[in-house]
């Protein structure tokens, strides 16, 4: 394997004036920069990553602790990440915390122990120590779905209150009226915002969500199914269920079925955080979709900001209402909403997206 002194004989030049061309440092000449990148191509020299991180005190790698490697919202948050971080010539490092603090702190300390040059977080709780160190260090982060309160970092994420308006008008049209909500933990910020998304959009209506119809969940599809089974236990259980995960959705589904229900005949179901899997169901499940791969690609942008010792603001993106056929609308084969017009279900109008971004129609193809 050819060595820095190798490349500055080739090309004629000392290891320093090599040692500056690869640093893109300007004092070189246009002569010497071109032999020295002909001697670079020719012999196939690969820079030491690590030898140069500890002279220029940069490592080019970043560090991204997601909060559930198998919720495949994070997935796809992560594939995002990846890709434009290697396009502004980063290298990324994943931990999954699966939404156990401790697991968040280990990955966090090992990733500064590697001396990445900023780190990227999805918080799985507002109290953690270890990030607010990481913050009073200067450590450059970025939070990214979720953010602690108080923390002044920026913030990547989206906004799903309109979205969540949106599914409490579907619901209300379509003629439901004892909506209830699985919601994700409270010590995370995503879990207490939707739950109150929810109510508030319900208040508008009239409609009260009582406490016997909040369940709680983990984010995993477990508790999705627990939640779900104690609406059905109560003597009046609810007649749509909106699940604030996309995995809790999928347990709620599972007990519906294991009690011979019918989605949507007998029960409506919804999800926050759109997959892939829900045009797969049966029925395909109306969900929120969050922009993800805006979101990680706008992420990784503002963590380059800041690496960079400027101050990027922080990044609020919409996320809109996936209307497919669990909450019991009469969808068309190709998968539109339905006209608003005498065949409407009575009720409160029941804004969808092509209403509130009137491209959403064009860019969906769900049944």
């Amino acid at each position: 394997m050819a060595a820095i002194k190798d490349v500055a004989a080739r090309a004629g030049v000392s290891a320093a004036t090599v040692s500056r061309v690869l640093n893109d440092h300007p004092s070189v000449s246009p002569e010497s920069r071109a032999r020295v990148l002909a001697a670079v191509a020719a012999l196939g020299y690969r820079p030491n990553a690590v030898a140069r991180s500890l002279r220029t005190d940069e490592t080019r790698t970043l560090g991204l602790v997601i909060s559930d490697v198998l919720n495949p919202y994070f997935t796809s948050l992560a594939r995002a990440v990846e890709e434009e971080a290697r396009a502004l010539g980063y290298s990324v490092i994943i931990g999954n915390a699966d939404e156990r603090p401790e697991l968040q702190d280990h990955h966090i300390r090992t990733l500064l122990d590697r001396r990445i040059d900023g780190l990227l977080l999805s918080p799985t709780d507002r109290g953690a120590k270890l990030i607010l160190d990481a913050v009073r260090a200067d450590t450059p982060v970025v939070f990214v779905d979720r953010w602690i309160p108080g923390v002044d970092v920026p913030v990547v994420r989206a906004d799903g209150r309109a979205a969540v308006r949106d599914l409490v008008g579907h619901l209300l049209a379509l003629g439901h009226r004892r909506p209830a909500i699985i919601a994700g933990p409270a010590a995370t910020t995503t879990g207490s915002e939707r739950v109150d998304a929810f109510r508030a959009a319900l208040g508008e209506h009239g409609v009260a969500l009582p406490d016997a119809y909040i369940g709680q969940g983990d984010f995993q599809a477990e508790s999705g199914r627990r939640a779900a089974e104690r609406f059905l236990d109560l003597p009046e259980p609810p007649d749509a269920v909106f699940a604030a995960d996309n995995l809790m959705a999928l347990g709620a589904l599972d007990a519906f079925r294991a009690r011979g229900l019918r989605v949507p005949e007998d029960i409506a179901l919804a999800a926050f955080d759109d997959i892939p899997w829900f045009v797969h169901t049966d029925p395909p499940i109306t969900a929120i979709a969050q922009p993800t791969d805006e979101l990680g690609r706008a992420a990784v942008r503002a963590l380059a900001e800041r690496i960079a010792g400027r101050e990027p603001p922080s990044v609020t993106l919409p996320a809109r209402l996936v209307v497919r056929r669990s909450c019991g609308a009469d969808l068309p084969p190709n998968g539109a909403p339905p006209d608003r017009g005498t065949d409407a279900p009575p009720g409160p109008p029941d804004p969808v997206p092509s209403e509130r971004n009137p491209s959403a129609r064009s860019q969906r193809s769900d049944p």
